[in-house]
C-alpha cells in the first residue's frame, strides 16, 4: 500500500469482550476466584505507598469490610482524577506503576502491581464494581465515581466535594450470581489474612458485628521478632509452623539472604517423606502472599523442609501465583540450599543430639545432598546410617573395622549374603537403598585408604573355607552329577565349608551373570527375530554359582546317596531353595525346575525302596504320564 493510500485511512483500536476476558482470567490465568481479594489489597497498598511518597506525613489506613454479597475496601492512598480513572481503570495492560503521563516509574520497584490487569480481575466474582476516588496530587480535583458492570460498560462522573472530603479510594464489589460464596464475610476475612498478614501497612477487617474491626496484618513476621532466649524463639516458630502448615516441626532453619532481599524460615518435617515429593513453599512478595505452592524455591534434595519467606527481588509470573524461573531465582535457590547445608554442618560440630534426631528421620535427604558434596559427605560419615553385615552403623565405624568394603546393589542379595559375610569377616554394605551406591562410590575420595568394590561371586567364594582335598576328591562323582544337572541353568557348582552350618546352599552371581541370566530369560520368550539378535549377544560372562556347604549335614547325606537320579533331583531342589532365598525373579525354566524337583522328591518319598515305578503303577492302576501332568 502506498503512502498516498495510507493518508486516507484512520487507525482503529482493538475491541475487547470483557466477559470473554473474565472467562480467560478465571479459567486460564488465575487458579481460583480467591485472587480478587489479593487484587483489592494490592491496589490499596500501592495507592498508600504512592501517597506516602508524595506526603510522608499523611495518615495511612486500609479498611476492608464485607456484608451480605458486598465487599468494600477503603484506603487513604493517592487517589485518581477523572482523566486517570478513564485511562487506568478501564485500560487492560496499563498500570499507574509504569511510565506515562500518570505513571510512577521512578518508584515502581516499591509497588506490588506490575501487569496492568488491576480491578478488572475482580470481575471474576463481581457483576458490578464501583470506585469513588479523590486525588491527593491535585487539591482542586473533585471526587470521581467510576462505575463498571460485567457487560463491558462503564461510566465516569464527578461527585460533589463532600462525597469524599479526603484523598483516597473506596472500591465496592457486588457479587455476581454463582460467586456469592467468595463474598461471605468469614471467607473474605480468611482470604485477607492469608494474602495480607505480612503487608507493610495496618489493615483491618469489619464484618459489621459488635466486635468491630479486627486486624488483618500481623507484623513483624515471626522470624523477625525478638525473643528472650533461643528456646523461646524455637517454641514460637514451632507454633507458627503448626498454624501455617499443620505440623509441629522437628527443627527450623533461618533463611536470611540480605543481598537478595530474602527473609524467612524453613521448617523440618517431623516424618520421613519421599524424595519425589515436591514440597509447596509459601512465598510473599513485599509482604503479599504470592503462592503457597512454590516447588522451585529450594533445591530438589531439600525435600525434607517446608519454607515460608518474604522477598522483594524475585519476579512473579503474570498470574502473580508463582515465581518466574529466571537466573535470579536460580541464584537464590542455590544460596538457600547453601544455608540448609550450613545448618547441617553447624549441627554436626556443635549440636550432635539435634543432628542425630534429624538424621533418624531424614537421613535420605542428607544422603541425596552428600552425593554432590564430598566435603559434606566427610562431615556426615560419623552420622549417616547404613545397613551392613556387622549391623546398622555409620560408615566411620564400619571403615574402622574393614579396609576393604564390598557392597550389594539389591536388598535381597544383601540379606542372603549378610549372615555368611559376618561369619567370615567379609565387610558388606547393603547399597540397595536410595543413594547408597552413589555414596559408596564416592567414599574413596573422602577416605583414600579404603577400597570399595561391588560384591561378586568370586570374592565371596574366595573368603569361604575350602574343603580338604581328600574330601573333595571323594565327592568328585557327586559334584560332577550336580554340575551336569545345573548346566542348563548356566550355573556352576562349588563345594565350600562355611558358617552358619544351617545354610545348605548359597546362590551367588554378579552383575554380568545377572545380565546373562536376563538375556537367557528373554531368549526363551522372544520371537524368531529377537531370538537371533539375543543369541548373537551371548558372551563369556561369569556364570552364577551354587555354593554347597560341606558343614551342613544334609549336603553330606545327599553327597553319599547311591542313586544318581535321586542325587540329581536333590541338587535341583537345593538350587531352587537357594534361588528362592535370594528372592530373585524366577525364569520359566526355574519355575519348571522347582516343580520337577518337588514332584521328583515326592515320588522318591512315596515309593517303597526296591519297588520300581512300573510295579507300583501297575498295582495302583496309575498312569505315570497323567501323574506328571
Amino acid at each position: 500500500m502506498t503512502s498516498e493510500e495510507n493518508q486516507g485511512t484512520h487507525p482503529n483500536t482493538f475491541q475487547v469482550d470483557l466477559r470473554g476476558l473474565v472467562d480467560l482470567l478465571s479459567h486460564h490465568l488465575y487458579s481460583s476466584p480467591r485472587v480478587y481479594v489479593r487484587e483489592l489489597l494490592q491496589n490499596a497498598v500501592d495507592a498508600v505507598t504512592a501517597r506516602h511518597a508524595l506526603d510522608p506525613e499523611a495518615e495511612i489506613s486500609i479498611r476492608l469490610s464485607a456484608t451480605g454479597n458486598r465487599v468494600t475496601i477503603e484506603d487513604s492512598g493517592i487517589g485518581l482524577t477523572a482523566d486517570e480513572a478513564h485511562s487506568l481503570l478501564a485500560t487492560i495492560g496499563r498500570s499507574s506503576k509504569r511510565g506515562g503521563p500518570h505513571g510512577l516509574e521512578t518508584t515502581r520497584q516499591e509497588f506490588l502491581g506490575q501487569f496492568g490487569i488491576g480491578l478488572l480481575a475482580c470481575f471474576v466474582v463481581a457483576r458490578q464494581i464501583r470506585v469513588v476516588t479523590r486525588s491527593a496530587r491535585d487539591p482542586l480535583a473533585a471526587p470521581v465515581e467510576w462505575l463498571a458492570t460485567d457487560d463491558g460498560s462503564y461510566t465516569v462522573r464527578e461527585l460533589p466535594s463532600d462525597a469524599r472530603p479526603e484523598p483516597g479510594t473506596t472500591v465496592v464489589l457486588e457479587a455476581r450470581p454463582g460467586a456469592e460464596e467468595w463474598t461471605v464475610p468469614a471467607k473474605v476475612e480468611q482470604l485477607a489474612r492469608d494474602y495480607g498478614s505480612l503487608l507493610p501497612y495496618d489493615i483491618t477487617f469489619d464484618d459489621g458485628s459488635a466486635a468491630g474491626p479486627r486486624p488483618v496484618t500481623d507484623r513483624p513476621a515471626v522470624w523477625d521478632r525478638p525473643f528472650p532466649t533461643p528456646a523461646a524463639r524455637r517454641v514460637a516458630l514451632a507454633g507458627h509452623c503448626a498454624q501455617l502448615f499443620g505440623f509441629t516441626p522437628l527443627d527450623s532453619i533461618d533463611l536470611d539472604l540480605p543481598v537478595a532481599g530474602v527473609r524467612g524460615v524453613a521448617y523440618v518435617l517431623p516424618e520421613p517423606t519421599s524424595p519425589a515429593h515436591r514440597s509447596g513453599h509459601r512465598v510473599h512478595l513485599k509482604g503479599m502472599l504470592l503462592t503457597d505452592k512454590a516447588d522451585n524455591l529450594l533445591p530438589d534434595w531439600a525435600f525434607f523442609v517446608r519454607a515460608v519467606l518474604d522477598t522483594d527481588t524475585l519476579r512473579p509470573t503474570a498470574s502473580r501465583e508463582n515465581l518466574y524461573d529466571d537466573e535470579t531465582l536460580a541464584a537464590v535457590r542455590e544460596a538457600l540450599g547453601a544455608r540448609v547445608r550450613a545448618w547441617l554442618a553447624e549441627l554436626a560440630t556443635s549440636e550432635p543430639e539435634r543432628l542425630a534426631a534429624f538424621l533418624s528421620v531424614h537421613h535420605l535427604g542428607v544422603k541425596s545432598l552428600a552425593r554432590h558434596d564430598t566435603e559434606l559427605l566427610g562431615l556426615m560419615l560419623p552420622w549417616l546410617p547404613f545397613e551392613t553385615s556387622d549391623g546398622s552403623m555409620n560408615l566411620e565405624e564400619f571403615a574402622a573395622a574393614h579396609t576393604e568394603i564390598h557392597f550389594t546393589r539389591t536388598v535381597e542379595e544383601f540379606r542372603q549374603i549378610a549372615p555368611i559375610a559376618a561369619a567370615h569377616g567379609l565387610g558388606v554394605i547393603n547399597a540397595g537403598y536410595t543413594y547408597d551406591a552413589d555414596l559408596l562410590a564416592m567414599l574413596p575420595s573422602v577416605r583414600p585408604e579404603l577400597k570399595v568394590t561391588e560384591l561378586d561371586a568370586g570374592a565371596v567364594t574366595e573368603r569361604l573355607d575350602p574343603v580338604p582335598t581328600s574330601a573333595e576328591l571323594a565327592l568328585a562323582p557327586f559334584l560332577a552329577t550336580a554340575r551336569t544337572r545345573l548346566e542348563p541353568q548356566s550355573c556352576d557348582v562349588v563345594l565350600r565349608a562355611f558358617q552358619p552350618a544351617a545354610v545348605p546352599a548359597l546362590y551367588l552371581d554378579d552383575r554380568q551373570a545377572r545380565q546373562e541370566r536376563d538375556r537367557t530369560a528373554a531368549l526363551e520368550t522372544a520371537d524368531s527375530l529377537w531370538s537371533g539378535i539375543l543369541g548373537s549377544l551371548r558372551g563369556s560372562a561369569p556364570r552364577a554359582r551354587l555354593v554347597l556347604n560341606h558343614n551342613n549335614p544334609l549336603i553330606r547325606r545327599i553327597a553319599a546317596l547311591p542313586d544318581e537320579a535321586l542325587t540329581a533331583t536333590a541338587v535341583e531342589s537345593l538350587y531352587g531353595q537357594a534361588l528362592l532365598r535370594s528372592q530373585r525373579p524366577l525364569r520359566a525354566a526355574d519355575t519348571a525346575l522347582l516343580n520337577r524337583s518337588f514332584l521328583g522328591l515326592l515320588e522318591w518319598a512315596t515309593h517303597p525302596v526296591g519297588i520300581t515305578d512300573s510295579t507300583t503303577d501297575s498295582a495302583t492302576g496309575a498312569d505315570p504320564q497323567e501323574d506328571q501332568k
